[in-house]
């Protein structure tokens, strides 16, 4: 292939694509010089399995974490987040029915937290490389698809190699700011291993005012909290990750618009600069939703993060009222943190298409809080037991009426209790004890 000679006719011509074949010739310097971008993307490029390179991803995501100094947790480290682990789950039980989920603990390096995660991020990332390479092709109109021939090809591999770049530049800067391994409110990490990146959360306890080993037990405690949910509401895992990758399916490539920026930028760059030829396609790589499955997907994520979030700020807080003093300001440190994002969060919305942060984190505090006052703990981690049990959108508005009438449910016979829950599920009116006594499994539940 040579793109870069002027007398080549550009299979592209007339489609999206036609920028940026045409008019690389000109941006590396005459005749060939195309070839110098692929050149550069070589390693991105290299066989591998599905639509993105994993092995060139982490790399790139490792050599982001070596930036700055990532020194390897000591075994005090391990001990230290080992015992406050311990300590917090003795401190949730007294807060929640769920028991202990956590089955390991681990103090990592970032780029421990790069190597652990991974396995989730491919479940997470691959439906939006899978949309990048074959929107690629699906962007040339059908009669041109014969003559670009193998330019098709090519044109899929260099959208995967820049995906690969993005998610590798990406996880490394997250890497250098998630405080554990639930941090972002997805469980990125091995069931039941509750983690802490130590040298995050050291920068995290600069300035805050508080203890580092208040810092680490209330970090714990959140990670003991998520371990709990996740391990013992057993849809849950897969109701997250599920409206993730039933998002990203939907996206549609905005070739028009890669088109448009590469015109203004093309002449710029340096084709010795990997990171300017990563620029080329960072952000306004999809279009925004649009479809209703879309937007259904995108408030199933936003409304599960905030309630999942909401949850482990409610049962820390109990855990830690009348036993830690300083768990008022880490709680507010935390609560502005995960609602401002960072630069991390903001590369992976450019990626995914999507935040990752719980916009009304507060919301359901407020709620799974106010319930927890009219009728006990039982009622509040009662609504997980079934995805139609939990608070939608218009809940979180008015959270202190999510249930106002609910007082503590009378006790039922196990059988008395799933025969209520198929009553609930199945929309009928269920008039029994449970009705009156609006229990967690009540007629007053949301549907979805």
């Amino acid at each position: 292939m040579s793109t870069g000679d002027p007398d080549e006719p550009n299979p592209f011509k007339g489609t999206p694509f036609e920028q940026i074949f045409g008019a690389l010739g000109g941006a590396f310097g005459g005749p060939g010089g195309g070839q110098a971008f692929f050149q550069q993307i070589q390693s991105l490029m290299q066989p591998h399995d599905g639509p993105l390179n994993w092995q060139a991803a982490q790399d790139l995501a490792r050599q982001a974490v070596a930036q700055k100094p990532d020194p390897s947790p000591t075994g005090r480290d391990g001990d230290r987040v080992a015992d406050a682990v311990q300590l917090a789950d003795h401190w949730l039980d007294a807060t929640t029915g769920f028991p202990s989920g956590v089955t390991t603990t681990a103090a990592w390096s970032r780029a421990e937290w790069v190597d652990q995660t991974q396995p989730v991020w491919k479940v997470l990332v691959e439906p939006v490389a899978a949309t990048a390479v074959n929107g690629a092709g699906g962007a040339v109109p059908e009669e041109m698809k014969a003559m670009a021939g193998p330019l098709l090809g090519i044109l899929g591999q260099a959208m995967g190699a820049m995906v690969a770049s993005q998610v590798g530049q990406g996880l490394g800067a997250m890497a250098g700011e998630v405080l554990g391994a639930s941090d972002i409110g997805l469980p990125l990490g091995a069931p039941g291993k509750a983690a802490l990146v130590m040298s995050n959360v050291r920068e995290f306890a600069e300035g805050l005012d508080v203890s580092e080993d208040d810092v680490i037990l209330y970090l714990a405690l959140r990670e003991a909290a998520h371990q709990r949910l996740f391990a013992h509401v057993p849809w849950l895992r897969d109701h997250l990750i599920g409206a993730v990758t039933d998002y990203a399916r939907g996206l549609e490539l905005n070739a028009g618009q890669i088109q448009e920026r590469m015109q203004e930028q093309l002449r710029g760059i340096d084709p010795s600069n990997l990171e300017s030829m990563q620029s080329l396609l960072e952000g306004g790589l999809f279009d925004p939703p649009t479809s209703p499955a879309q937007e259904a997907a995108l408030s199933r994520l936003e409304i599960a993060l905030a309630l999942v979030e909401g949850w482990v700020d409610e049962v820390v807080g109990q855990a830690t009222a009348e036993r830690m003093p300083s768990a008022t300001k880490l709680r507010e440190a935390v609560r502005r943190r995960r609602a401002a994002g960072g630069p991390a969060e903001q590369t992976f919305a450019a990626l995914v298409g999507l935040e990752l942060r719980p916009r009304r984190l507060r919301d359901a505090s407020t709620l799974w809080g106010g319930l927890r006052s009219r009728s006990g703990p039982e009622a509040r981690d009662g609504v997980w037991m079934h995805p139609d049990l939990l608070p939608t959108a218009e809940d979180l508005d008015d959270p202190l009426s999510f249930r106002a009438e609910a007082t503590a449910p009378a006790e039922l016979s196990s059988d008395d209790f799933d025969a209520e829950l198929r009553k609930l599920l199945d929309g009928e009116d269920g008039a029994g004890p449970v009705g009156e006594a609006d229990s967690p499994d009540g007629p007053d539940s949301p549907s979805a």
